[in-house]
């Protein structure tokens, strides 16, 4: 049987970074990815935004990670030429209840060392004439990312460390060391086995039921898993609008935002639709255009001047959600040896938003849990 140090299940954004970060600390790595190509699960249908941090509670993973994260991505995207625009957000308030919310953001951001700038309704309509609010606070450093150059990017240095990518390599079971010293063993669907000391569960939608298929992994530390879709409906023409635009948040929706592309085309998402299904495999993706009756009242919120029929249904993401549609949402979980006692085991459950912005910074905290 083949072994190698390390194996990273998953060849997502998140995977890739954790790739990256192993082999280049010297470790020899594979990530082992199921489909034919990178990045074609929860990474290839995201907002691509760059998340500043504003959101999350002071002192959690999400946000040290989101805001450290944030950092070293914005670095990355200089260094190695991935396209990425630093354009800023305004989150918005159309009545009172929404002006209290959004003094709770701006003091979350401060508590989180995130810069956020307080604009009453005339400031943020000077920078964006076509927007309705009664206040706005500005986020400079959100930005948007071409996530696809970024999984490229991440690819090239793992595989410039000694590392590779393993297309079409579905994991599907492990036996995990019963001793010190001893290595993982992981089963392939083609019936394959590979040998690793470091096994890192980045799998996304498939980590929870994956991790239940790990021999030698006490059950509860495998949480259940949730799947919330998110729909995203396209702009025909150009927006009048130079920010990303948020409204100012509800329970735990961040509400239909605008968000723009690197080409400056719209759009609008996502919406939060709690999926009645049991396994990703079970997941229809495709767009209702009866759901944009919604968003045009939501948008109209904060631009009353979008015409009619001009929302287009343009693709959805699924959320790898570790907690149900009534539950408070928690914390990334980044389950190593310290939690569970098995050496050289890192799962990561319920990595959504920010994961992309959080990337480079999980995979930080990755390589210190088996360093």
């Amino acid at each position: 049987m083949d072994r190698v140090q390390a194996v990273v299940i998953g060849a997502g954004v998140v995977g890739l970074a954790v790739g990256r970060a192993l082999a280049q600390a010297g470790y020899e790595t594979i990530v082992a990815e199921a489909q034919p190509a990178i990045g074609q699960g929860v990474s290839s249908r995201n907002s691509e935004v760059i998340h500043a941090g504003l959101y999350y509670p002071p002192g959690s993973l999400k946000a040290r990670l989101c805001v450290r994260g944030k950092e070293l991505l914005y670095a990355l995207c200089a260094s190695h030429g991935v396209e990425h625009r630093r354009c800023g957000k305004l989150t918005v308030a159309n009545d009172e209840g929404e002006v209290r919310a959004l003094r709770g953001l701006q003091d979350r951001a401060a508590a989180n060392g995130v810069p956020a700038e307080w604009l009453e309704g005339v400031q943020a309509r000077a920078l964006e004439p076509a927007l309705q609010c009664i206040a706005a606070l500005h986020s400079p450093t959100t930005g948007i990312v071409d996530s696809h150059g970024l999984m490229l990017a991440l690819q090239g240095d793992l595989e410039r460390a000694g590392g590779m990518v393993a297309l079409g390599s579905e994991a599907v079971a492990a036996r995990l060391a019963p001793r010190a010293g001893e290595p993982h063993v992981l089963r392939f669907a083609d019936g394959s086995e590979l040998a690793c000391d470091i096994l890192v569960n980045a799998a996304s939608l498939h980590a929870c039921a994956l991790a239940r298929r790990f021999e030698g992994l006490d059950a509860r530390f495998v949480p259940r898993e949730w799947f919330a879709k998110g729909n995203y409906y396209a702009l025909s023409g150009r927006a009048p609008f130079r920010h990303l635009i948020y409204p100012a948040p509800g329970d735990a929706h961040l509400g239909t935002h605008l968000t723009l592309d690197l080409g400056g085309q719209a759009k609008f998402g996502p919406d939060i639709e709690w999926l009645a299904v049991a396994a990703p495999e079970q997941i229809d993706y495709r767009v209702d255009p009866a759901r944009a009756d919604a968003f045009y009242a939501e948008v109209r919120r904060y631009w009353p001047a979008l015409p009619d029929g001009v929302l287009a249904p343009s693709y959805s993401g699924v959320r790898p959600k570790i907690h149900g549609p009534h539950e408070k949402a928690p914390d990334f979980r980044i389950d190593g040896p310290a939690l569970h006692g098995v050496a050289g085991l890192v799962n990561l459950f319920g990595i959504e938003s920010p994961g992309l912005t959080s990337a480079l910074a999980i995979a930080e905290v990755v390589a210190g849990q088996i360093g």
